[in-house]
């Protein structure tokens, strides 16, 4: 399970635009890393870098290597659908397919990557994934009621359930909790801390108790101005950065004086 990833002099671009310039970084297994800086400064653009979903969009390309174990995700050789499944994402709104049962939504990664799965392991799978999203005990009588029926918290950990079925090495969270209240913000935060003991998991967040919460390590992303790239100013561990920044613009930013 839980992979190290290894990011070496990444540009990011979508066309022409250079829109993340030369991120070097190493991302340890069995933590947490956040990336926190102001909008625009190429945060979740990032992010997507880590599992290729940034390719989706028409035009959008990188330079440079993100190596997982020492293999190169981007190697031409690399299959993009083999790394979304290695490596999970979460976006910043609860996601579930509306016309699925809270079950289905469980299994439908598994059905996407077209794997037969028996009635038997499909109902361990879905019962494993709740459990593992601290979700089991507040579902298990309604698994056919649709994953829409849930509360926006709920929802959002039907979709972690759903992107640690697929057993990924990596989970990335676009904003997890942006659209939520203070009582789900506090049930994903401690989920997250639980699966860091299986996953090497990446979160961005506007939210900056939230970074020094959950996470290990911080990285403080900033732009210069506008169409200008967004570059990785500061990382360190979560301690350091929230305490003792080296950088003056990191600092700026984490005592709210702007951003």
């Amino acid at each position: 399970m839980s992979k190290r990833i290894d990011v070496n002099h990444l540009n990011v671009y979508y066309g022409d635009f250079l829109a993340v310039e030369d991120v070097s970084m190493v991302i340890e297994p069995r933590s947490v890393t956040a990336l926190i800086g102001p909008s625009g400064c190429g945060k979740s653009t990032f992010l997507r870098t880590l599992n290729r979903m940034h390719e989706v969009l028409p035009g959008a390309r990188v330079e440079g290597e993100v190596t997982m174990d020492g293999r190169n995700l981007y190697d031409p050789a690399v299959d993009p659908v083999v790394v979304r499944r290695q490596v999970g994402m979460v976006f910043q709104r609860p996601n579930p397919f509306p016309t699925m049962s809270i079950a289905e939504n469980v299994l439908a990664g598994i059905r996407l990557n077209n794997r037969r799965i028996s009635k038997g392991d499909a109902e361990e799978v879905v019962e494993a994934s709740l459990r593992g999203a601290n979700l089991w005990e507040e579902v298990k009588d309604r698994l056919e009621k649709p994953g829409s029926s849930l509360s926006g918290g709920q929802q959002q950990r039907l979709c972690i359930a759903r992107a640690i079925a697929v057993k990924p090495d990596v989970v990335l969270m676009d904003e997890p909790c942006s659209a939520l209240d203070p009582i789900s913000t506090l049930a994903i935060e401690d989920l997250i801390a639980e699966l860091k003991n299986d996953y090497t998991i990446v979160i961005v967040t506007h939210n900056m108790q939230q970074a020094a919460r959950v996470s290990d390590k911080t990285g403080f992303f900033n732009i210069a101005g506008a169409r200008q790239p967004g570059r990785l100013i500061e990382y360190d561990t979560t301690e350091k950065i929230f305490s003792q920044p080296e950088n003056e613009a990191t600092e700026a930013y984490i005592s709210g004086r702007f951003g």
